[in-house]
Parts: structure tokens; C-alpha cells; sequence
């Protein structure tokens, strides 16, 4: 049994790698998981919540470049590495948009961006090595209405988008395959209870229910996170009762319930490994739906609070430069989520191929 089990799951790896568009899709996840884990050591601004304001230069096109003083803070302290990693650096250095610069009698004169006044700078470290601390800046894919780096806000965005659809995707999986195995696996009156509920569940609108939900628990973003897991679990539910009603007919659980074995087990063990194939499926949906409804919440303005960037929340902030000449603000946020949730639901028909032993 084990050698033919292997046999199909080779068969299924088989035909998801001759998918290409699948094995596309299934890459930039892989990419989009890297980037949402190592966001702040590869996005050009690394200051917490890519945060660092310049409103000299905002609302600039991609590929805007301009020179970038560096003033040093006293107060800058040491961070570890896995600080660095989750949070982010601490940014007290102030960085100044300028036209250009001299060094004059040990002092750095140099003409702001903003106002085109010229100001000096006294300091040594400043004055001894300029070009240190003076840099061309540029930013790929512009700045937004407050002067930060959009391409870095993306990144770090990624990281919200991205694990919405894990922990939703865990919490609905919990909930819907515990509560759908027992209402299949028992029927009766436990199973017209458990039906009866996710009817009524089912009857709400899912943005009203999150949304219902969030206000519940509180804004921010672990807050959207447990509430869109506690609304996507009814279709897992409808899903695993259905896939349990018909596999309790089989003669291999007819079997085991005659060795004696518990109805925990003969579930965990015998039914839900068998069934697994339609589960992954719908948790691939789910994944998408997870992105989408948390990128709807943030542009409502309920879902991660400022200064936390958010694909949704950089739409709401941009939306309005569509009709001013700067439709990329809104543009490029807007595509990256429409890239994500188009490789997952690839992904899911993919894999729904793949495991389809029919085929």
C-alpha cells in the first residue's frame, strides 16, 4: 500500500512539473515567501515600517534619482541581526534631499531640495568624508504622496499580504476540518446542528462578517488575521462533510471500526488522509481569498494601521492620483496583488489536476 501511495504521489508531482504555468506560479510564491521573510535586508529604505519621510520629493515617477545627505545621529545603538530581520533598523540618522554641495573651510555647505536655502554642516566625520555620507538615491519605483521609498513599502508589505493567507488558511483548516469530520462522520441530529450553523455563517456576507469581527477584536493587523481565518472556514467545513459522508462508506473504515479502533482515530488516521487532495485544493482558494480580503480591509482603513505598509493601504493612500497624472501610486500596489492571487488560484487548479487520479 505504501509503494502504491508513493506511485500516485509521484504521479501527482509529475503532472504538476509538466504544468508550466503552474511551476511559474508555484516559483513566485516561493519568491514572494523569501521577500516577505527577508524584506528588510534587501529593501533600499530598512528603517522600520520602510518609514523614512521625505517630503521634498514626493509623488516622484520610478527611476527618480537625487542626492541624499546622511546627517549621523549620537544616539544610534547596535541591533542584532534578527532584530533587524522582523523590525526592521531603528532609524535616527536624518537623511536631507539636496541640489549639491562644497566643502569650504571644514565646513559642508550644501543646498537643500525642499526650500533651496544653503546651509553648512560643521562635523568632522561629515567634512573628512563626504562621500560616505553623501549618495545618489535611487528610487525604482518612485515615492509616494509622503516621499518614501514605494518599492520598499511594497516589500515590506509583502510580509502582510503574504502571512494573512497562512495564519487565515490555519485557523479556517482547524475549525472547518474538525467541524466538518464530525458533522460527516456522526450525521443525526450533530450533523443537521453543524449544517445549521453553517448556513447561518454562510448567509453573511464575508467583507460584513471580517469586518464585524475586526471591529470586535480591535484594529490592526493580527486582528484581521484571526478574523478573516474565523470567516473562511465554512467552505472547508461543506467541503471535508461532504468528502467524509461518501469515505465512511468504504470498506476500509467498515474495517476498522470492526477492529475496535476509535472514532478519533479511525477519522484522523483512515478518512481525512484520503481525502486530503480536495482540502489542499480549496486551501489554495483560500489563500487568494485571504489576500484579497485583507487588501479590502486596509483600503476600508480597518485593516493594518499606518504606519504599517499594506498593498490595500497604499492603494487607499493613492487612489485619487489615477485621475491627477500619477496612476503608477496606485498602479503597481494594485498589480502586485493581482499577481499574487492569480499564482495561487493557478496553483490550486494545478494541483486540482494533478491530484485527480481520473486524469
Amino acid at each position: 500500500m505504501s509503494l502504491k501511495s508513493k506511485s500516485l504521489l509521484q504521479i501527482a508531482i509529475k503532472k504538476f512539473k509538466q504544468n508550466k504555468t503552474g511551476l511559474l506560479s508555484f516559483w513566485f510564491v516561493i519568491f514572494c515567501g523569501f521577500v516577505a521573510v527577508f524584506g528588510y535586508l534587501i529593501a533600499p529604505d530598512n528603517s522600520q515600517n520602510a518609514n523614512q519621510m521625505h517630503l521634498e520629493i514626493h509623488s516622484k515617477e520610478p527611476g527618480f534619482s537625487v542626492l541624499m545627505l546622511t546627517l549621523p545621529s549620537e544616539e544610534n545603538k547596535s541591533q542584532s541581526f534578527f532584530y533587524n530581520l522582523f523590525y526592521g533598523h531603528t532609524q535616527n540618522n536624518t537623511e536631507v534631499p539636496i541640489k549639491s554641495y562644497l566643502i569650504k573651510n571644514n565646513l559642508l555647505e550644501y543646498v537643500s531640495l525642499g526650500d533651496g536655502l544653503a546651509k553648512s554642516i560643521s562635523s568632522k566625520v561629515v567634512v573628512t568624508n563626504p562621500e560616505r555620507y553623501i549618495k545618489k538615491k535611487i528610487f525604482y519605483f518612485g515615492t509616494d504622496k509622503y516621499g518614501r521609498d514605494l518599492l520598499s513599502r511594497l516589500i515590506i508589505g509583502t510580509r502582510i499580504s503574504f502571512f494573512i493567507g497562512f495564519i487565515a488558511v490555519f485557523i479556517s483548516l482547524l475549525i472547518g476540518v474538525s467541524i466538518g469530520a464530525i458533522a460527516g462522520y456522526y450525521g443525526g441530529k450533530i450533523d443537521v446542528l453543524i449544517m445549521w450553523l453553517i448556513n447561518i455563517t454562510w448567509s453573511i456576507p464575508t467583507l460584513l462578517l471580517v469586518i464585524a469581527i475586526t471591529l470586535a477584536l480591535g484594529k490592526g493587523y493580527w486582528q484581521v488575521f484571526i478574523a478573516v481565518g474565523l470567516s473562511m472556514w465554512v467552505e472547508v467545513a461543506r467541503v471535508v462533510r461532504g468528502q467524509v459522508l461518501t469515505t465512511k462508506q468504504q470498506q476500509y473504515v467498515e474495517a476498522a471500526k470492526a477492529l475496535g479502533y476509535s472514532n478519533f482515530r479511525i477519522i484522523f488516521k483512515h478518512i481525512l488522509p484520503n481525502i486530503i487532495a480536495p482540502i489542499i485544493v480549496i486551501s489554495a482558494a483560500n489563500f487568494a481569498a485571504a489576500i484579497l480580503i485583507e487588501s479590502g480591509l486596509s483600503f476600508l482603513g480597518i485593516g493594518a494601521q499606518p504606519p504599517t505598509p499594506s498593498w490595500g493601504a497604499i492603494i487607499k493612500n493613492h487612489y485619487n492620483y489615477i485621475i491627477l497624472g500619477k496612476p503608477y501610486l496606485a498602479i503597481i500596489p494594485g498589480l502586485a496583488i493581482m499577481s499574487l492571487v492569480m499564482a495561487f488560484m493557478i496553483i490550486g487548479n494545478t494541483l486540482r489536476d494533478a491530484l485527480d487520479v481520473k486524469i
